[in-house]
């Protein structure tokens, strides 16, 4: 873990509890290591997160799907000054479960998991 931090990927301003397991801490880490440092160092710029863990709690409150990567640790949702550019590098050069881009680029969803990797690209409108 290079340029992310644990705090930074379970920070929420929903006002509600945030704590990972062990478990999803360790799903972080392995997101952090093969997708979010890669793309860092892959694109030359910070890239920002807005949203990685989340608590049942937290992921209700903000209207997350009931199954989301985000509930063990295994997504986040990214942003830089170029979006289309960081998707593009995802995609095309690091192992990833879901890449999603939201809202014309507006933000990157992007998931990494340590059991299987489907590559899975999506478009939500």
């Amino acid at each position: 873990m290079k340029y992310f931090t644990i705090q930074e990927l379970t920070t929420t301003n929903s006002g509600l509890k945030n704590i990972p397991t062990e478990y999803e801490t360790d799903n972080l880490m392995a997101l952090v290591d093969n997708v979010l440092d890669p793309a860092r160092e892959l694109i030359g710029r910070a890239i920002q997160v807005n949203s990685g863990f989340r608590s049942r709690e937290v992921n209700a409150k903000v209207g997350g799907v009931k199954n989301s990567q985000h509930l063990t640790g295994e997504a986040a949702d990214i942003v830089c000054n170029d979006n289309k550019k960081l998707f593009e590098i995802i995609r095309d050069n690091l192992t990833f479960d879901q890449l999603i881009n939201e809202k014309d680029y507006s933000w990157i969803h992007v998931s990494f998991s340590r059991i299987r990797n489907r590559k899975q690209i999506l478009v939500i409108e």
